[in-house]
This record gives structure tokens, sequence and C-alpha cells, in this order.
């Protein structure tokens, strides 16, 4: 079964009686997914930022966006309009198969991989997960890739509090520590 509908038949079920939810609308629901990759010093180098590109297309199936910095920084040595990172928006389908190959495939895949820690869930019920590399994920093979680069994926929901949020994520399936 695919996960939106394990969501709809088995999930809100659940939460809305372990909270008590009279409304369906309350029931929190992962709201998008953005996976983000800061690209840094190497911003001036077409061919890293293309490749930066090319991966994060490849990873969610998406076109992503490269973002550009909105201040200048001189400690950092960045200026207003350098490109500062990419990133995707999923949302609706595409974001349940993303969240789906991630805990099934991804996840396992991560070396040295215990669980996520439940402190990456802030307090309003959000997870953000950081990745050291990008060859965990299915679509890049380790022998072509000549940039290394980490990533980050944030699931945005529409939990009110932390509770809700580590609630959902664990029934949706995330592997959390103990």
């Amino acid at each position: 079964m695919r996960l939106a509908e394990i969501y709809k038949k088995q999930i809100v079920p659940k939460l809305r009686e372990e909270f008590g939810y009279t409304n369906l609308l309350a029931v929190p629901r992962l709201d998008k997914v953005t996976v983000n990759v800061g690209v840094g010093r190497m911003s001036k180098d077409k061919q890293h930022l293309e490749a930066v590109v090319n991966n994060l297309t490849a990873i969610t199936g998406q076109r992503p966006v490269v973002v550009k910095a909105r201040k200048s920084i001189s400690s950092f040595k960045v200026r207003e309009g350098d490109n500062a990172g990419v990133m995707v928006t999923l949302r609706g389908q595409q974001m349940y198969d993303f969240v789906e190959k991630l805990i099934n495939v991804t996840l396992p895949r991560v070396r040295d991989f215990r669980g996520i820690a439940p402190t990456k869930i802030d307090r309003n019920g959000n997870l953000s997960i950081g990745f050291r590399e990008q060859t965990p994920f299915p679509e890049i093979k380790a022998e072509k890739t000549d940039i290394i680069h980490g990533l980050e994926v944030n699931l945005a929901t529409t939990a009110q509090t932390k509770e809700e949020g580590l609630r959902l994520f664990a029934l949706l399936g995330f592997p959390f520590i103990k």
C-alpha cells in the first residue's frame, strides 16, 4: 500500500483517537518536503553548481531552484546576488513518494545509521534530517560521482506541538532512537 493511502486509512484514525481530534482537518499531516543543498565556496564554479542541480533533479524528480544570497556579508565573502544554494520543494503525491523512498531505501543505506534522534523535531512538529553525502540515495551512483556534497531534508507538517509531530513521523515509519 502507498504511503498516502496508509496515512488516510490507518494513521488518521489512530491520531484522532490518541489526541482526540473531532475535526478531520485538525489531524496533523505532511505539508511539504524541502530538499536543500548549500553550495558555499563553490558558488562560483559552474560545474559544481550544475552537478548539484543534476543530483537534486535525480533524487527528487523535480528541477531545483538556485537560491541567491539576499544580503552581502563581508566576513563570509558573500555578495548580494551570489548563488547560495539549490532547493526543491515537494508537495502532493511526489512528496509522499519521496518520503516513502527516504524511509524504506535511503535511511537504511546511510553508513552507521542507528535511527533519528527525537531532538531533530522542532517545537512545531517539523523534522529536519541532514546527510553528509548524497550517495545513500538510490539514484546516485557513487562510482560516477565526482563531487560529494551534503544535503538537508526538511519535512514540514501541520502539527501544533512536538509530540504530535513525533507521533505522526513514528506512525509514518521513521526509525527513531528510543
